[in-house]
């Protein structure tokens, strides 16, 4: 399979979706900061920082991030988003994040879940930093996305065989 975003000549471009027909486009993206065990005791006591609320600063941060990225990923498309959501659980000493985005257009939500959710990570970062700098993201991916020609595709499960 080619990549949709070089020329055969290996130059950049942005992939022309003008014949392509409008359909409801989905993505969810997620991904998790972990916390040292100082850190993630006082959080889930008390969630507000000096700062604010960290988890409304990220949530907010997230959908910003998720209807600005075609200003920040070069070959993106600018898309009219009809819903990003953005909602954080506590899994341990890491909070999980999850990013999900709704559109109805030409090309999918795909970076747009992924930008949102990253960047509702480095919002939690940026925010915690102060109580402990080791904190940790990982595991930022795809998980399901929707519409399209390609139709619905979903991350599969760990260590199911192929």
């Amino acid at each position: 399979m080619a990549l949709t975003h070089v020329t055969e000549e290996g130059n950049v471009r942005m992939v022309d979706v003008s014949a392509k027909n409008p359909t409801q486009r989905t993505a969810l993206a997620e991904g998790e900061i972990w916390f040292s065990d100082v850190v993630a005791a006082k959080l889930q006591k008390e969630p507000n920082t000096s700062k604010g609320n960290i988890f409304e600063c990220a949530r907010i941060a997230g959908i910003m991030a998720a209807k600005k990225t075609s200003d920040l990923i070069p070959m993106c498309h600018p898309l009219f988003l009809t819903s990003v959501k953005v909602d954080f659980t506590w899994q341990g000493q890491a909070v999980r994040a999850s990013c999900a985005v709704r559109c109805q257009g030409k090309t999918g939500v795909e970076m747009e879940a992924l930008h949102g959710v990253s960047t509702a990570l480095l919002t939690l970062y940026d925010m915690t930093k102060a109580l402990g700098k080791e904190s940790v993201i990982r595991h930022i991916q795809l998980i399901e996305k929707t519409g399209g020609k390609s139709g619905t595709w979903t991350k599969p499960n760990e260590g199911a065989s192929s």
